[in-house]
């Protein structure tokens, strides 16, 4: 099997891999289009805008955040988080709830060390149908 096989068959049999994470498989494709790895999110400034990629493993939709939904993408270094305002998250409803990896490009805002990318586009990413983790969805 090659490596995309080998990583569908690992998520199909066990829900999770020993192998490479997908975006492992991905990065060198995405390169070119300047995704920011979770691992150098410290680095960037907050203000910057920035782009983020990866297997969505959280959705979140509190009543008492005003219709802002929280995503947290997985790459192969950590987890980045992302915030959508309603307006967006009304626009782009199905790619946001029916995609299992995005890209979400935004400003980058860091709070005392906590940092979360402000949502402006957000799309499907392309990914030869691996599989990934499963999402944890609130609402």
């Amino acid at each position: 099997m090659n490596p995309a096989e080998r990583l569908r068959a690992d998520y199909n049999g066990t829900h999770l891999t020993t192998g490479p994470h997908p975006m492992a498989l991905l990065r060198k494709t995405l390169e070119p289009q300047n995704i920011w790895r979770a691992c150098d999110l410290p680095q960037a400034k907050a203000g910057d805008t920035i782009r983020i990629a990866g297997n969505v493993i959280c959705r979140q939709r509190p009543g008492t955040a005003k219709g802002f939904v929280f995503i947290s993408l997985e790459d192969e270094t950590g987890i980045s988080n992302a915030i959508v305002a309603p307006k967006l998250f009304e626009e782009l409803r199905l790619v946001i709830t029916q995609e299992s990896f995005l890209m979400i490009e935004g400003r980058l805002q860091n709070s005392e060390g906590s940092i979360v990318i402000k949502a402006q586009r957000i799309e499907r990413l392309a990914h030869e149908n691996f599989a990934g983790s499963s999402s944890y969805d609130f609402h």
